[in-house]
């Protein structure tokens, strides 16, 4: 069984780690490379001007902006998206009130359905999610508007994607309602295999429902949350964000840069602007983020695995 063991390895690892080198690795060494020049995206003919892009965006006000509204991004919508799928999903697998002669852990009734009408939006394009939010959000004709004079608040108008207080909240509210459903199936998939008896004995021994879900489901889920943790805040810092702003917002990125992200950022300067070096620049930046992001989640959530 061992004779040949690791040339038949190799031999399946060598095209799969090519097409990852070629298609992935490589253009990220391309961008760095790029970033040392003064491209324009447009002309052949570039020169290298060493570390001037890093330092033009260091004091770029504009990209620290677009930093923080990023790491807001990173930070808040996991935690918001992921907590928000976890209450549901634990309300479908185990909330439920016990039925006579049903078992001693249920979901709610219709959970089924529920699975679906949560799952609903991951069937819509993001970019049609966010033309609906764009129209909901209209201040004179849009349904929440309405929504409020309909109920008497016709003092309550607010810009909503105008006002640059609120702009940002508005755009991840929508992400937030775009996503939240894929994690509840992840979650629910995940409970679902969970030993019914290791409930049912939390019961019998008096835990309510708050710490049966600190003491059992979270623990024995913990994997799966640090892993939608990571891809939430890879979508949050990439394309996710950067769809919602650039068909939502005006500018795209405003009013006054108060949306901006990274992403969208290095697509302005990049086919807006004429300006691929320096955009590359604030890639290179949006990559170690994006990295330092998921080795802190991995570092921090690290714990003893528990099996079941």
């Amino acid at each position: 069984m061992q004779h040949g063991k690791y040339r038949f390895i190799v031999g399946f690892l060598a095209a799969p780690l090519g097409l990852y080198a070629i298609f992935v690795v490589w253009p990220f060494i391309q961008s760095i490379y790029y970033s040392l020049t003064d491209w324009t995206g447009l002309s052949p003919d570039f020169q290298m001007v060493g570390f001037d892009n890093y330092t033009r965006m260091f004091h770029d006000d504009i990209f620290w902006k677009s930093l923080w509204h990023s790491l807001l991004f990173a930070l808040l919508l996991p935690l918001v998206t992921i907590s928000l799928a976890l209450f549901f999903s634990f309300m479908i697998n185990v909330g439920g009130r016990r039925r006579r002669g049903g078992p001693a852990i249920s979901g709610v009734r219709g959970s089924s359905f529920y699975k679906i009408v949560y799952f609903f939006p991951q069937v819509l394009s993001i970019a049609i999610v966010a033309l609906l939010f764009a129209f909901a959000y209209n201040p004179d004709s849009g349904a929440i508007n309405s929504l409020l004079r309909g109920i008497g608040l016709d003092g309550v108008q607010p810009l909503w994607l105008g006002d640059p207080n609120l702009a940002l909240w508005c755009v991840m509210a929508v992400l937030v309602w775009s996503t939240v459903g894929f994690f509840v199936v992840l979650f629910s998939a995940g409970m679902a295999s969970i030993p019914a008896d290791l409930y049912e004995a939390a019961l019998l021994d008096g835990a309510g429902r708050a710490k049966t879900f600190f003491r059992i489901t979270l623990p024995l889920l913990w994997d799966t949350v640090q892993s939608g943790w990571v891809y939430m805040g890879i979508l949050a810092l990439g394309a996710e964000s950067f769809a919602v702003v650039q068909i939502m917002t005006t500018g795209p990125g405003g009013p006054d840069y108060s949306t901006t992200v990274m992403v969208l950022y290095v697509y302005q300067k990049a086919f807006r602007d004429g300006q691929a070096a320096y955009a590359t620049t604030i890639g290179v930046a949006l990559l170690i983020v994006t990295l330092l992001f998921a080795a802190v989640v991995m570092r921090l959530g690290r714990r003893e695995r528990l099996e079941f």
